[in-house]
């Protein structure tokens, strides 16, 4: 408690210091909220992981930049900053972190009181909140232009994923290859789909735009109403394409299973979820997005599952590296959950893309 007391007394906060304590239950991050004495606001203090964002400062601007863009849209529209916003507070030497004497990076902003968040999107209502939550967030960069660091190198880089897939198969560290020719064929019989797509990508036939990367229902704050407020956790903030954020919520938001669903009867993509989710989405979006962007949107759902299909098998056949498991199997369970969510997408692929296209038209009407 007093070294959490002398961390965020580097920081230009209003009020004295009533209390600190752990807040959530964060996988990256340590966050703790900072309680003060009388009518001062409350604030959120993080402890960065500098393993996972090795350039926190330059993280750091990122944030800086967005919200700052944000704020100005919030208060061209006689919005409330303080709300509508993450507003991020400076160390008292005029940085936008504080960095320890063990070399951990500190960061804090403004807590939003009143607010309501969600765990997950357990309802078509809730989905499609979440859509338009996320639509929102992206609204209102449509015209931002500045430069933004690259937090994540790769971040869904598929070449850069089959690179390490290659060196993975062929090292074959845990030696469990020989068991995996179906798991295998089934990448590969995509891998040239999935590169096609990408090339658009890199060749800017899909635009870059500014994404948030974390698409989790519980990154979007509502207030009382139901109403959104605001995106927070912005730490993946950086220059990709619109259509990442949406194939990751729909992996995660219409999986009528769980990713790792070990009975796969259980597991298909629900088409009531998806369309919620694109409803909201498109609400926000429909008027701004090009037409290769429309185009490729629902396929970008069954791009980030293949990602997702890939690093888990990867993972397996390396010997469990890097996702935390509670079994032996559990890699290849995971592997088989999301591939059979990824066949359910391809065998609902024409009705996904019909979906996209009438609830465009729906918005671009209006």
């Amino acid at each position: 408690m007093q070294k959490l007391n002398e961390i965020a007394s580097q920081f230009a906060l209003d009020g004295s210091i009533e209390s600190i304590k752990p807040l959530g239950e964060g996988f990256i991050n340590d966050t703790f909220i900072v309680r003060t004495a009388g009518d001062a606001p409350d604030y959120i203090l993080q402890r960065k992981n500098k393993n996972v964002f090795p350039d926190v400062p330059g993280m750091m601007q990122n944030i800086a930049k967005v919200t700052g863009h944000i704020r100005r849209r919030v208060e061209a529209e006689a919005g409330d900053v303080l709300r509508e916003v993450l507003t991020v507070v400076p160390a008292k030497n005029g940085e936008l972190y504080y960095e320890d004497e063990d070399g951990e990076y500190w960061a804090v902003s403004l807590f939003i009181d009143g607010t309501i968040a969600y765990d997950r999107a357990d309802t078509p209502a809730l989905a499609f909140k979440g859509g338009e939550g996320i639509g929102k967030f992206q609204a209102q960069l449509a015209d931002f232009r500045e430069p933004l660091s690259e937090t994540i190198k790769g971040f869904h880089d598929i070449r850069h994923r089959f690179s390490q897939w290659d060196a993975s198969v062929k090292a074959d560290a845990a030696g469990r290859v020989k068991d995996l020719a179906e798991e295998i064929c089934a990448v590969e019989s995509r891998r040239e789909r999935m590169l096609g797509f990408k090339k658009l990508v890199e060749e800017g036939v899909i635009p870059p735009r500014v994404t948030h990367n974390d698409t989790k229902i519980s990154n979007i704050l509502f207030d009382k109403e139901g109403n959104v407020l605001c995106v927070i956790d912005l730490d993946t903030v950086m220059l990709s394409t619109s259509l990442y954020d949406f194939g990751d919520a729909i992996r995660s938001y219409a999986n009528s299973g769980d990713e790792d669903d070990r009975d796969l009867g259980r597991v298909s993509l629900s088409m009531p979820m998806f369309e919620a989710y694109a409803d909201g989405f498109l609400s926000q979006r429909a008027e701004q997005l090009t037409q290769s962007e429309i185009d490729n949107l629902a396929f970008s759902a069954l791009y980030i599952t293949y990602e997702q299909v890939l690093r888990f098998l990867m993972d397996y056949i390396d010997g469990d590296k890097y996702y935390k498991i509670k079994y032996p199997e559990h890699n290849l369970v995971r592997t088989c959950a999301q591939l059979r969510l990824l066949e359910s997408m391809e065998e609902q692929y024409p009705a996904m893309c019909e979906t996209v296209k009438r609830l465009v038209e729906k918005y671009k009407t209006v």
